[in-house]
């Protein structure tokens, strides 16, 4: 089970006279994640690092700073700490000290993860689309039955061949309300099971 940002969330670390402010929030997309990467990188900063996380998606860049020590750890630092949908912009204001490949890693990584572990996590859950299809007089009891499960009605039609309900529901949940269906109207109720797809519960 993975995690998104309930909120966004922002930590300042300083390391020999370098500051680091890391800035996080939940996103949906790759240009969701690009137009926050704009809105919070400062210009006048040294550095403006990022990584983000959408599935099977992701980036990160150094943004000048030597390869491999800014981005990557950021994203290990979102990896790390669980998350998913996700993304996270470290600015960096040089102090005149150079802290080094590994300080940088520790810096940067550092102070992503330490934004990510104070913030306000919200899980993300699997959604799954269900179409049903059952006699008329089987409804009181698929009804009784879609509440049980949380399953959410999101459209319905009646045909002569009886009612057909689109539903949303936890991916959990959608095998024991199947099972349930079944028992109950002896096997007169039939499923297509759609795309499965995760949003924050």
């Amino acid at each position: 089970m993975t995690d998104t940002l309930a909120a966004p969330a922002h930590h300042l670390l300083e390391v020999r006279h370098s500051r680091f402010l890391a800035q996080a929030t939940a996103v949906s997309s790759a240009a969701a994640a690009l137009d926050f990467i704009a809105q919070v990188s400062d210009p006048d900063a040294t550095h403006n690092c990022w990584a983000w996380r959408i599935g099977q998606d992701y980036r990160s860049s150094d943004d000048g700073e030597p390869a491999g020590t800014a981005g990557r750890p950021i994203l290990a630092a979102i990896d790390g700490q669980g998350y998913d949908r996700v993304v996270v912009v470290v600015t960096r204001w040089f102090g005149g000290i150079k802290l080094g490949a590994g300080g940088l890693v520790r810096a940067y990584g550092g102070a992503a993860a330490e934004c990510l572990r104070l913030a306000e996590r919200q899980p993300l859950v699997a959604m799954v689309a269900l179409e049903l299809a059952c006699p008329f007089e089987e409804l009181g009891t698929v009804h009784t039955a879609l509440h049980a499960h949380a399953a959410e009605k999101t459209g319905e039609r009646f045909e002569a061949d009886g009612a057909h309900l689109s539903l949303r529901l936890p991916a959990t949940e959608a095998p024991a309300l199947q099972a349930r269906l079944r028992d109950a109207t002896r096997d007169r109720v039939r499923f297509t099971v759609g795309e499965t797809t995760t949003e924050a519960g």
